[in-house]
């Protein structure tokens, strides 16, 4: 089973944060994690913006961002920008090109062919894999993005794992995942090729993110394989969980630390308690 981890070195980790919207308490205690483990090895720490979601993306974000490490005490040794980057995802997507094929369905064609039992991920069922040559070739001027054939790409690899400081060696299971999108139709990449890209770009050693991405990282390690790129350490963290129990979230009008920020709080304190474990009232930790 293969399972290619860096040599021993100096650890450059990343904070990678979308300007979507404003980071909360749960993309401080990532930040801070990632910090710091650079900083005990004598190593660096990067700052890269994910603004490649044209729609959603804003400038006033970014400078949010900025500012809300700043507070928070933390400083970065490089700054860098998806959208700098396209041709690297360009690049990466031809070298797969024999495993990809494009999908023509909407959103809510999508949604209603998924099925699952509670608790279970739905997975694309394949419906574009299945067309003919000759359906698919008649609807190639139609708005589509490229899935990965999970299958086959499986098949070219053979075992993979990779290696979690809490979980230890795991056995990756893309499978799992069916057939992933690596370029949208409206974004260049996909998170899951953009993020596997950067990363080995960059000389990311150690990767620290919550513990709602462990999964995604079965699609990314057969992506490393694929392209021949280095596999990361990885460091999933236990998520901030609200009053209600939920994991904090944008969408669900997380407190933003701008808020905080602008209401006069102490942002290097408040690092220090994230470095503790110590959460403002109402708020918890949940299982690791």
């Amino acid at each position: 089973m293969s399972g290619a981890h860096p040599p021993a070195t100096r650890p450059v980790t990343r904070f990678a944060p979308s300007p979507t919207g404003r980071l909360h308490l749960g993309h401080a205690l990532s930040a801070v994690r990632a910090h710091d483990l650079a900083r005990a090895g004598g190593g660096r720490f990067l700052l890269r913006i994910e603004d490649i979601d044209g729609t959603r993306s804003r400038p006033e974000h970014v400078d949010t961002i900025l500012r809300d490490l700043e507070w928070l005490g933390l400083e970065w040794d490089d700054l860098s920008f998806q959208s700098d980057r396209l041709d690297l995802y360009a690049a990466a997507q031809a070298r797969l090109a024999d495993l990809l094929y494009p999908c023509f369905c909407t959103r809510a064609e999508i949604a209603a062919s998924l099925s699952a039992p509670h608790g279970a991920v739905a997975v694309y069922p394949g419906t574009c894999r299945h067309l003919s040559p000759e359906a698919r070739a008649a609807r190639m001027a139609m708005p589509h993005g490229w899935r990965l054939d999970m299958a086959r790409a499986a098949g070219r690899t053979g075992p993979l794992s990779w290696q979690d400081d809490r979980a230890g060696i795991v056995a990756a299971d893309p499978l799992a995942h069916g057939d992933v999108i690596l370029a949208r139709k409206d974004a260049p990449a996909s998170y899951h090729l953009a993020v596997t890209v950067d990363d080995a770009a960059q000389g990311v050693t150690h990767v620290v993110r919550g513990l709602d991405l462990f999964d995604a990282t079965h699609v990314h390690r057969l992506l490393q394989a694929l392209l021949d790129l280095p596999t990361p350490l990885y460091h999933h963290h236990p998520l901030i969980l609200g009053a209600d129990g939920q994991r904090l979230a944008k969408r669900h009008g997380a407190p933003a630390l701008a808020a905080m920020r602008e209401g006069g709080e102490d942002g290097r304190a408040l690092a220090d308690a994230l470095r503790r474990n110590m959460l403002p009232a109402g708020f918890r930790l949940g299982e690791a």
